[in-house]
């Protein structure tokens, strides 16, 4: 196998330590924790809007938000393309199943702006569509947190210089080529358009009752620690007095025999050469 790439986060002058980097992490990492026992418990609905250029950041920092949370009740919501089916629907449609349910957490890798932005810049809407969707969207939203949804928008925010060194690092590495498409490269072409597409939206749909968080976002280490931080300062949530839970002492076997090693089929252990 090729040997993987340096990764681009790694060192730079001004960017957070890898030290303290990892311990401010794990002290959020656990404050979400209670954030989400709070949710599940109150029966709180919570969608987060990650959106962004492409290596900007936002799947990165989705995996830190979520590592340690019941994936049970904080979900990920990455939608492909829409279907032929799905395209002669209302725009917001395919969006409304994926919104929370009480007691969930819903983090939407990308969302209901990609008309405003992947779409308008791609030519894969029309200009009524677009118009359409910058009305309609603050009404959208309007009625998500009207109905009791703690709604947050992140954009995440990169330069120019480092989205190229984020591409090529992505280019080079064979772990994480997939990343890059086609269409990623067809939008680094684009970059003026869709900066003049951020702009709209943000002129058109930052509301009082969904306005958008900017995440700079050239230092990813910065980056997933500020927007942690955002969104436990965000949710209104309370640590609650844990749940009693006892074990007691394991049940009696019951003449229970378990069947002979040899009658089940074993993976290889290829672990054994690393305890020679």
């Amino acid at each position: 196998m090729a040997k993987r790439q340096r990764d681009p986060e790694d060192g730079g002058v001004g960017r957070v330590p890898r030290a303290a980097y990892e311990a401010r992490l794990l002290e959020l990492q656990r404050e979400l924790v209670v954030l989400q026992d709070w949710v599940v418990r109150t029966g709180a609905r919570v969608a987060i809007l990650f959106e962004g250029r492409d290596a900007a950041g936002k799947g990165g920092t989705i995996k830190r938000l979520t590592e340690y949370l019941n994936p049970r009740t904080a979900r990920t919501v990455a939608l492909p393309a829409p279907t032929e089916r799905e395209r002669g629907q209302w725009y917001f449609q395919r969006y409304v199943q994926h919104l929370p349910t009480a007691g969930e957490i819903v983090l939407f890798d990308r969302s209901w702006y990609n008309r405003a932005g992947v779409e308008r810049v791609m030519g894969f809407c029309t200009p009524e569509e677009l118009e359409r969707f910058l009305v309609q969207a603050p009404e959208f939203e309007r009625m998500l947190v009207d109905d009791g949804i703690l709604l947050l928008k992140h954009w995440f925010s990169v330069s120019d210089t480092e989205q190229e060194k984020r591409l090529r690092s992505r280019l080079e590495d064979p772990m994480r080529r997939w990343k890059l498409s086609e269409m990623d490269v067809e939008a680094r072409r684009r970059w003026v358009d869709f900066s003049r597409a951020k702009d709209e939206v943000f002129a058109r749909c930052d509301t009082p009752w969904a306005s958008w968080w900017v995440v700079e976002a050239d230092d990813k280490r910065a980056a997933r620690l500020n927007c942690l931080a955002h969104v436990l300062d965000q949710v209104p949530y309370v640590e609650l007095p844990p749940r009693e839970l006892t074990l007691g002492p394991r049940p009696a076997a019951g003449g229970y025999v378990r069947p002979p090693r040899e009658s089940h089929r074993y993976v290889p252990d290829v672990a054994a050469a690393l305890r020679r």
